[in-house]
């Protein structure tokens, strides 16, 4: 009866092992995300070793599907499509911090230098700045 015990009582240690020892999981920041802005929808995915983000939707593609860059700085950027313009390039790191990318503000037409920092599996902070410490930072939340 002892030794049925203890090797029941082993057995179910050595299953409990690798529980403990399964490492964490940092969040995967590809995804469909909600901006705080104008209802802003981006498609962050990988593109190479790299993230980068495409428009998905907004208040303003809602109303006018066929919505062009109109505030690009380029001028000769202006008439392309807002729906699936390449909004985020450039992020490289893993896994909780991605440093390195642009960030295209399609209000103003500019591009700023950015991080993406994962906050739990559902929420993101995206920083842009134009130089540092000049710099402001959007929460985002992660509809799929």
């Amino acid at each position: 009866m002892r030794t049925t015990l203890f090797t029941a009582l082993a057995a179910a240690s050595l299953l409990a092992i690798p529980t403990f020892a399964t490492p964490a999981f940092a969040a995967d920041p590809t995804g469909l995300w909600q901006t705080p802005t104008r209802s802003g929808q981006v498609e962050i995915s990988k593109c190479g070793a790299s993230l980068c983000g495409r428009l998905v939707s907004s208040e303003g593609l809602k109303a006018d599907p066929a919505l062009k860059d109109v505030n690009n700085s380029n001028a000769s950027l202006r008439g392309r499509a807002l729906k699936g313009l390449t909004i985020l390039t450039g992020f490289s790191g893993e896994p909780q911090e991605w440093t390195g990318g642009s960030i295209y503000n399609a209000e103003d037409g500019k591009t700023y230098s950015g991080t993406i920092t994962m906050d739990g599996d559902n929420t993101l902070k995206l920083r842009g700045c134009v130089v540092v410490p000049l710099c402001k930072t959007q929460v985002w939340t992660r509809l799929r």
